[in-house]
C-alpha cells in the first residue's frame, strides 16, 4: 500500500475558527499568558511566591494581587514593543501557515491594512520562529541547489549575479534541512553533514564531487549515486524527493517573492522547510507555530531579575 494513502489529512483551521478563537487582542493576550504561565500562575519577582496574576485593565500586563508587581507576557516574544495589534500578528501567522508556496508582504498589506514596511517586518519576525535544527534519520537524499546567477534563460531568485549554493538533505518521505553555503566545496558541506546526520547514514545523491567526499569524513556514511545522464532512478538510488522540494522552493520564490536578498535567503528556506516538514502532521500548522511564540523568547527583565537573585 502506498504510504501516502495511509496518512490522515491535516486538520483544517478555517478563518471562521480563527475569528471565533481570537476575536480581539484580549483573547490573544490571554492565550499567550496561559501558554507561558499555565493557569495564570507565575512567580512574582518581588514576593518570591508563585501566585495567580490578574489582568491589568487597558494594559498588556498582569499584576500580582499582593504587591502589584507587573508581569508582561509579551516580553521577549516577537510581539514585544510592537504597536501592531495582536490580532493582526496572529492573523499573519495564520496566513503564512495556510499556503504551500508562501505569501508576499504586499498580500499581507492588502489583507490586514498595515503598511508594506510593517508587513515585511512582521513576516521577517515570524520566519525567525520557523528556524529549527534537525537531526535526520534513516535513508536520506542530499543535493545542492543554486540560487541567483546571470543566466538569461533562468529566473534570478537572488538579487545580484553571483550563484549561491544551498545544501538540502531530506529524509525519504520525511523532513528536510536546508543550509546556505559560502561555496560548494567539501570544506563547506562536510560540517553540515556531520551536524545533521547520524553516523552510518545511507545517503543518496546525484554524483556531486563535493558530496562524494562524505565517504571519507570518518562517520561511516554509505553513499549511493544516480547518474542523471542515464536516468533519474537506479533501483533505490534517486534524488526525486529533494529535487521536488527544490522545485517547490524555486517556483515559490519566483512566483511569490520574485527575488530575495542573499542575507535573507536562509530565512525564506526555513519558511519552506517548516511547512514541508509538517505536511503529514495532523495538527494545523497555525497552532504549531503559534505555540512557538511562547517558548522561543529572549530573556526579559523578569528573567534577568530572577537570575540576579538566584
Amino acid at each position: 500500500m502506498n504510504r501516502r494513502q495511509t496518512i490522515p489529512p491535516q486538520q483544517k483551521y478555517t478563518t471562521k475558527q480563527f475569528q471565533s478563537e481570537f476575536p480581539n487582542d484580549d483573547a490573544c493576550l490571554e492565550y499567550l499568558m496561559i501558554k507561558r504561565f499555565p493557569g495564570g500562575i507565575a512567580l512574582c519577582v518581588e514576593c518570591g511566591v508563585d501566585r495567580r496574576h490578574y489582568r491589568v485593565s487597558g494594559r498588556t500586563c498582569y499584576a500580582c494581587p499582593v504587591c502589584g508587581y507587573h508581569l508582561f507576557p509579551l516580553a521577549g516574544t516577537i510581539f514585544h514593543k510592537s504597536t501592531t495589534s495582536l490580532t493582526t500578528w496572529f492573523y499573519v501567522i495564520k496566513l503564512m501557515t495556510s499556503t504551500r508556496v508562501g505569501i508576499s508582504a504586499k498580500q499581507i498589506q492588502r489583507e490586514t491594512g498595515v503598511t508594506y514596511k510593517t508587513a515585511w517586518r512582521m513576516m521577517k519576525q515570524v520566519r525567525v520562529l520557523m528556524a529549527e535544527k534537525l537531526k535526520l534519520q534513516g535513508a536520506v537524499e542530499m543535493d545542492e541547489a543554486y540560487f541567483g546567477g546571470s543566466d538569461s534563460n533562468k529566473p534570478q531568485h537572488l538579487r545580484g549575479k553571483a550563484k549561491t549554493p544551498v545544501l538540502g538533505i531530506v529524509e525519504r518521505d520525511g523532513r528536510v534541512s536546508t543550509h546556505v553555503l559560502p561555496d560548494a566545496s567539501k570544506d563547506s558541506i562536510l560540517p553540515v553533514v556531520g551536524e545533521v546526520l547520524h553516523p552510518r547514514t545511507m545517503i543518496y545523491s546525484d554524483g556531486s564531487k563535493a558530496i562524494e567526499q562524505v565517504r571519507w569524513m570518518g562517520m561511516s556514511h554509505k553513499l549511493a549515486t544516480v547518474n542523471h545522464s542515464k536516468g533519474y532512478k537506479d533501483g533505490w538510488a534517486h534524488t526525486n524527493t529533494i529535487d521536488g522540494f527544490w522545485s517547490l522552493v524555486k517556483r515559490g520564490i519566483t512566483g511569490v517573492y520574485y527575488q530575495v536578498g542573499l542575507e535573507y535567503l536562509q530565512s525564506y528556506l526555513n519558511e519552506y522547510a517548516f511547512r514541508y516538514n509538517r505536511r503529514h502532521v495532523m495538527r494545523p500548522m497555525f497552532t504549531q507555530l503559534l505555540e512557538r511564540t511562547t517558548f522561543q523568547v529572549c530573556p526579559s527583565v523578569r528573567e534577568e531579575k530572577l537570575a540576579l537573585r538566584s
